[in-house]
């Protein structure tokens, strides 16, 4: 492992022991080279945007295992538990509960092993009678006045499923606390480009990226933090949509 890698890990990971380190040491010593040093080195994002994205992108890839090595990771960084929290909770609404219960759980046992004092302080801002049209603002600032035009000439079997992304997308995750909407769009595109089969959203998103003010160039970064754990082809498909989105956008 290079020095860069070595005082990484051991800044991460105290108190962790990896068994890979034993049973796989040159597998070992490889991701701890590109994943500790090699991306991190280039990457224009502070910290805590690094480890939102891992977090997210573990989320959209089920990948558990890593998944609690790197909350320990950023919990030993002093990563606020309230955003990690958030970032679960945003997770349901992009991966389904199915998928995201066993991170909350898990999420909750290492917390405890780090002495927070569980459950966090509320950060909801909106009750049932506010979430709809609270929610319904928030989407018509990140996504144009479109978004009102879905409640009232989109297709009728699809009203449903418009309203309670109002109501539950936006009324119930995005209003949050804890999270900037720049956080929130950063996170939701690394939701997204892990589980992969989501193109439409995520052209969307990359577009809601840019008009929340995370650029193309720190989408690339945001890619490439995230490259490690979900591997080349979908970080690639992710870099072929943020360009195509950007081209579209330059040429309006």
């Amino acid at each position: 492992m290079n020095k860069n890698a070595e005082e990484r890990v051991q800044k991460l990971f105290a108190g962790m022991k990896s068994s890979l380190n034993g049973t796989d040491p040159e597998f070992a010593e490889i991701l701890s080279n590109f994943s500790q040093d090699e991306t991190v080195s280039v990457s224009r994002l502070t910290e805590k945007e690094q480890m939102l994205c891992i977090l997210s992108a573990l989320l959209g890839c089920q990948g558990i295992g890593e998944f609690r090595n790197m909350l320990h990771a950023a919990l030993n960084m002093e990563i606020d538990p309230i955003a990690i929290k958030e970032v679960i909770y945003q997770a349901a609404a992009y991966l389904g509960i199915g998928r995201i219960y066993d991170f909350l759980v898990a999420a909750n046992q290492i917390m405890e092993q780090h002495g927070v004092k569980l459950p966090l302080p509320g950060q909801a801002t909106t009750n049932e009678e506010t979430r709809f049209g609270t929610g319904l603002a928030k989407q018509i600032a990140l996504f144009g006045p479109d978004m009102a035009k879905r409640q009232t000439e989109g297709p009728a079997l699809r009203r449903n499923i418009n309203r309670w992304l109002a109501d539950n997308c936006f009324g119930d995750y995005y209003t949050r606390n804890g999270l900037s909407d720049q956080e929130r769009e950063m996170i939701t595109f690394c939701f997204l480009l892990a589980q992969g089969g989501c193109e439409n959203q995520l052209r969307g998103h990359t577009a809601g990226n840019f008009g929340v003010g995370n650029d193309k160039e720190k989408l690339y970064s945001v890619v490439e933090q995230c490259m490690p754990y979900i591997g080349y082809p979908r970080s690639l498909n992710a870099m072929n949509i943020i360009d195509k989105v950007s081209g579209t956008m330059e040429k309006q």
